[in-house]
């Protein structure tokens, strides 16, 4: 008698396994541990083999007799076909579409790059992949996508007015086409047929201030009306005063910091060009380190900047930026056009070389030696230009009287100082007291 439903439910586990038959070889096989499982007996070329179905009741009575249904037709073709082998040739298929996904062809292009970038701009790959791209195409076997799905795919982001994320997508794709055109996956980029799909957004540079908005800038800074954490006004103060990037400033580490050399060497991981670079230090920027050192020696952490509520780990993204704004400039300034601001006033105002600029901004330049880089070339130089910066940004901040940072022997006295830290910031003391005159700073 076949199976019903209820049968199928109230049928409860023994001793040992059983069976409870429906018809034409399909039966529902009870075991002791509770799970029922279908099974459908049958025979290919004189010989008993069962194929296996699923799991009561994920798969129910009804799906079960459309698959044993499925199986005699396979056998009741000329040539009569094997059930259980067209069942293990459908898994490879699937297994093999899903290693052709576009997904699983990102993700190993993906991981065959990590090692040549930072952490960040590995994360940032991903983030637009899983965000914008996988969503849509990451099931769809790669050698299938053709430039009008990937263009729908893109348009969404277009459509969010997110153009930078939407060119980098397309270029992201385009790599990992290439990839798959590389490891037999595929065989075009179809992110080449989209070039110029979209009217490109005229480009935006960073927003920055002028040379003649460097005095109401510092001087905002200085006063501090806007009670930035201490520790986040030093950031923008070395910012400005080394013009590093955002990522390269909060993740500054004490290892870093040659106060012998008055140096900071940067190692190429944490460089956009993974290439590494010096940056000289002013008088004004030992200052500022000094006063950091001052606050933070004791969280025993080789961040410059820690974070304020995980002083394990660095000063969070977006810092420097929010603290701009606090200040009143963030729709004229971003912690990035601190770059273009000081590559236009030393230019301008100070007259140095394009070429030394260009080194200390860490930029590619049009030196017939090509890629070639070395990262003490002009060092004399830049590290006169780094303190006539210093100067000129003082200057400016006060009317044209150079402004000093210094420090009491109090501060010579703090435990979180060693020895090296206390030659060099020595050197700040005595004009501070007689600044001060004469009264000692404690």
């Amino acid at each position: 008698m076949p199976l019903t439903n209820i049968a199928c439910q109230n049928a409860k586990p023994k001793e040992k396994p059983y069976k409870a038959a429906d018809s034409g070889g399909l039966y529902l096989l009870i075991n002791p541990n509770g799970s029922k499982l279908w099974r459908v007996k049958y025979r290919f070329m004189g010989k008993e083999k069962l194929l296996s179905i699923g799991a009561y009741p994920l798969i129910t009575l009804i799906e079960a007799r459309e698959a044993r249904d499925r199986a005699k037709r396979l056998l009741a073709q000329t040539p009569p076909i094997d059930p259980m082998v067209h069942k293990e040739e459908l898994k490879r298929a699937a297994q093999l579409e899903n290693q052709n996904s576009f997904e699983h062809v990102a993700r190993e292009w993906h991981e065959s790059q990590i090692e040549h970038w930072s952490k960040g701009y590995a994360e940032k790959i991903m983030r637009v992949l899983e965000k914008d791209i996988f969503p849509f195409l990451g099931h769809r076997p790669i050698a299938q996508i053709t430039p009008p799905e990937l263009l729908e795919c893109l348009k969404k982001i277009v459509a969010r007015k997110a153009y930078d994320i939407a060119g980098r997508a397309r270029q992201t794709c385009g790599m990992v086409f290439r990839y798959g055109i590389q490891t037999g996956k595929c065989d075009r980029d179809c992110a080449a047929d989209l070039k110029g799909a979209w009217k490109p957004r005229k480009t935006k540079h960073y927003a920055a201030i002028d040379a003649k908005d460097i005095p109401e800038f510092l001087t905002a800074l200085e006063r501090n009306e806007a009670r930035l954490f201490e520790r986040t006004r030093r950031a923008l103060w070395l910012s400005v005063l080394t013009f590093q990037r955002p990522g390269e400033i909060r993740q500054a580490q004490w290892s870093e910091i040659n106060l012998e050399a008055k140096e900071w060497h940067i190692k190429a991981h944490k460089m956009k060009m993974r290439r590494d670079h010096i940056v000289p230090l002013s008088k004004q920027a030992l200052a500022i380190l000094a006063e950091q050192k001052a606050e933070t020696g004791h969280l025993k952490t080789d961040w410059v900047f820690p974070s304020q509520i995980k002083p394990k780990e660095p000063m969070s993204d977006g810092t420097v930026n929010r603290a701009i704004k606090l200040m009143g400039f963030g729709d004229v300034m971003k912690a990035h056009g601190v770059r273009a601001l000081a590559r236009t006033t030393i230019r301008e105002k100070l007259g140095y070389d394009a070429e030394i600029i260009e080194k200390q901004l860490a930029h590619k330049t049009s030196n017939p030696l090509g890629e070639a880089y070395d990262r003490t070339q002009f060092l004399p130089q830049r590290k006169k230009m780094m303190q006539a910066w210093a100067d000129y940004l003082d200057t400016a901040a006060s009317g044209g009287k150079v402004i000093e940072r210094k420090f009491g022997k109090a501060f010579l006295s703090n435990n979180n100082l060693n020895e090296t830290e206390r030659i060099v910031f020595e050197a700040f003391i005595p004009p501070y007291e007689n600044k001060m005159n004469g009264r000692k700073d404690d």
